[in-house]
């Protein structure tokens, strides 16, 4: 632990955010798995849930969570698995 007060701060600023982008990445991990299951066993609700998938995979994109390029490509495959 750091003994300088800035620092200090840091490490529970960067804790807390650590903690928010894991349970926000998660959460986009878990809405792409729930949609990709829909539309493999052809589900009634899977066009909405690939629709909640791409809100989920640009929403992660534009907090920095994985790269636009990576957000695109999940959704063209999933597009393409909807189609």
């Amino acid at each position: 632990m750091p003994n300088i007060k800035s620092a200090i701060k840091r490490v529970k600023v960067a804790e807390k955010a650590n903690a928010a982008n894991s349970q926000a990445k998660s959460a986009m991990r878990t809405t792409v798995k729930k949609a990709e299951q829909a539309l493999a066993t052809g589900a009634d609700n899977a066009q909405e849930l690939v629709v909640a998938a791409h809100k989920a995979l640009d929403t992660a994109a534009s907090k920095g969570l994985i790269h636009k390029n990576v957000a695109s490509r999940k959704k063209s495959r999933l597009a393409k698995k909807a189609n």
